[in-house]
């Protein structure tokens, strides 16, 4: 049965829309946020007496006037037997004046205080009732609301979806016993309108079974959506790219080291996909410095064995270089043409980049953002890799898997050192196939990890003097400052000139988002050289930069990042044999969550055992990055507390589909995804 559109006049219409309440259904399942219990009226002399608690009473006026206190402001007394009251408004219209007249009942809920004008409530919400009218029987529902959506018109609009829509359960009664799942209409009835002796604890922890229902639902769809997303995958044509041919062989073979069993794992993975005639989609996760970049070029190698171009995009410019400098460096010398494409290039370069990109010449192409401009074709694309690909938003990733030819669609393998936890890998990513490379390269040294008060500057500037005298070299990372790259800019220009004037027998460079990417580059190639043993930087060195003589890493104002930001910029040391040392200087007070973070950072280098941590503190949305612009979040399932919910809709998802159930399928994804289906697919 096709989806009702919500009706409604046509600018409220507008106002649900951008709400996405387009349809019936929409405003069904739009539940509320928390409920207010106006079920009952306390007697004013009570409410009083309670003080600092949420209360609805009820009386005549008999007071009403207009006072500067010293702003305008709406002062309105109401009484009832057992004392009087202050209602107090600071934003107030004239009609409410009027509205407010002496001898008026008003129905009052808020919260009471005791002012110095005795007691009152402070914009509470009001209704003008006769006496006698009649109390709600149920909680009063309050809804997640956008601007001009006043909680009345969305219960009006709520309401009347839900004498309209189809109540059949999408799920058969076989399975709702099965799984101990409450029938969904009841549930949806219960939550926009719980009768006085629900739990209401087990409403606002989300605990209810109705709210259960509500999460199982809204996990299976996505998992539905997902898995058959990957059935679909399987249908369209990808080149086969079969051939471990000359190139792979001699590739590893002049490798000046031995891949780990991790990386030996993974590489077998990715052949073994990109065998197949169905494009691969598969994740690479690898905590920072574990050796993914090696295993995405033996990837490359296999594609160009077989005829076929590869393509790699990198988020940032000096990422994309050190991806560029280190694979050429191993590719070239074996005969690959590799070609390199950013914004900053020249016209004159980008023209001679893109034209042996087409013509094939170009058998591997690295770069940024410029890859996937609509001046860049490709001559036979069969793989795409995309580096730290959580800071691409969905579009951008489709662009470049569109750039296939003769209708096939080339291999995609995504790299990402921010590693998922497992719940949100079940959850988020349930269309693809993921490879974990799970251990470190041998000899990298272990890395400590201290905390220290922004007051011990001192100290910290001579132990980075000593570390630099040992022949040593060190970062020091200026604070990222949202509100102003400017503000930022500064920190990182005056820290430069403090470190200048306090080592002044040490050479301090500094690089920064608003230098030009060939003055970056002069300054990342002193360093890497030696010829700079300080680095002052924002935190443009966060991925990429690899220096094995950095052994100091400082990160000023620690409290400012978040968890995987710091464990990224740590990775840029203990990547040689000596021992390494990060610093993580704070400015105190420390709220909870910095403490959380720093204490973290302390206690482990695991990245899984960080981004678990983090998910903890952030939750999923801001941890899937640029991804959720593509695909709508959980509203009501929560991936800490419900992890048991989402193995049950994993499970329940695989049987539907192995068993060809279509009918409850799509019975399911219209109800709950209305059409949105196709952002789930990317």
């Amino acid at each position: 049965m096709p989806p009702t559109k919500a009706k409604s006049a046509p600018k409220t219409q507008d106002k649900l829309a951008k709400l996405g309440l387009r349809t019936d259904m929409d405003l069904v399942l739009h539940l509320p946020m928390r409920y207010e219990d106006e079920t009952e009226i306390v007697p004013v002399r009570e409410a009083c007496l309670r003080g600092g608690y949420t209360s609805q009473v009820e009386g005549v006026v008999i007071k009403t006037e207009i006072a500067y206190r010293p702003r305008r402001q709406l002062l309105v007394t109401i009484s009832d037997d057992t004392g009087e009251l202050q209602l107090r408004f600071m934003n107030f219209y004239g009609s409410q004046v009027k509205q407010m007249a002496e001898g008026t009942r008003v129905r009052a809920r808020g919260e009471l205080k005791h002012g110095f004008f005795g007691a009152e409530m402070v914009h509470p919400t009001y209704k003008i009732v006769n006496e006698g009218a009649p109390l709600p029987t149920a909680l009063t529902p309050v809804y997640p609301a956008g601007e001009g959506l006043s909680q009345t018109i969305l219960r009006r609009a709520i309401s009347d979806a839900m004498k309209r829509v189809d109540w059949t359960d999408t799920l058969p009664l076989p399975m709702r016993a099965r799984l101990g799942l409450t029938d969904f209409e009841p549930a949806i009835k219960l939550l926009h309108y719980p009768p006085q002796n629900v739990d209401p604890y087990e409403l606002t922890e989300r605990t209810h079974p109705a709210w259960v229902r509500m999460k199982f639902d809204e996990l299976l769809a996505q998992q539905l959506s997902l898995k058959r997303a990957q059935k679909d995958r399987r249908t369209k044509g990808a080149p086969v790219l079969g051939a471990i041919g000359s190139l792979s062989e001699r590739f590893l073979a002049a490798l000046p080291f031995t891949l780990t069993d991790a990386q030996d794992r993974v590489l077998r993975e990715i052949r073994a996909d990109l065998r197949n005639p169905f494009p691969m989609q598969r994740l690479l996760q690898g905590d920072v410095g574990s050796g993914k970049t090696v295993v995405a070029a033996l990837a490359a190698a296999q594609a160009i064995d077989s005829g076929y171009q590869a393509a790699l995009m990198a988020p940032t410019e000096i990422l994309a270089d050190q991806h560029f400098r280190k694979i050429a460096a191993w590719m070239e010398p074996l005969g690959v043409r590799v070609a390199w494409l950013t914004g900053s290039l020249k016209k004159r370069e980008k023209t001679m980049a893109t034209e042996m990109v087409e013509s094939g010449e170009a058998q591997l192409v690295i770069g940024t953002h410029a890859l996937i401009q609509d001046t860049v074709n490709f001559a036979n694309l069969g793989l795409v890799i995309v580096d730290e690909q959580h800071r691409f938003g969905v579009g951008q990733r489709l662009t470049l898997r569109n750039k296939g030819s003769a209708g096939l669609v080339p291999h995609q393998l995504m790299m990402s050192a921010t590693p998922i936890p497992r719940t949100l890998a079940m959850t988020y990513y349930a269309d693809l196939e993921v490879s974990v490379i799970d251990e470190l390269p041998p000899g990298r040294s272990p890395i400590v990890t201290r905390v220290v008060d922004q007051n011990r500057r001192e100290e910290v500037i001579e132990r980075v003097h000593a570390a630099v005298l040992e022949g040593r070299q060190a970062y020091w990372v200026c604070p990222l400052i949202e509100e102003s790259e400017a503000l930022q800019l500064q920190t990182a220009t005056d820290t430069h000139l403090t470190l200048q004037e306090a080592l002044p027998d040490l050479n301090v460079g500094l690089v920064h988002g608003r230098l030009k990417p060939q003055e970056k580059q002069e300054v990342m190639d002193a360093f890497a050289s030696g010829l700079v043993h300080v680095l002052v930087a924002t935190t443009v060195i966060e991925v990429g930069v690899d220096v094995p003589n950095a052994s100091l890493m400082v990160i000023e104002h620690a409290e400012r990042f978040g968890l995987s930001q710091l464990h990224q910029l740590r990775g840029r040391v203990g990547r040689g044999s000596a021992a390494s040392v990060c610093l993580l200087m704070y400015q105190g007070p420390l709220g909870p969550v910095a403490k959380q973070r720093l204490a973290t950072m302390r206690e482990t280098q695991d990245g899984f055992e960080i981004a678990r941590r983090d998910l903890e503190i952030r939750g999923p949305g801001e941890f899937l990055g640029a991804r959720q612009s593509g695909q709508a979040m959980l509203r009501f399932a929560d991936l800490e507390t419900d992890q048991w919910l989402v193995e049950k809709a994993r499970d329940t998802a695989a049987a539907l589909l192995q068993a060809g159930d279509e009918r409850t399928v799509d019975a399911h994804l219209a109800r709950w995804l209305g059409g949105r289906e196709e952002f789930l697919k990317v």
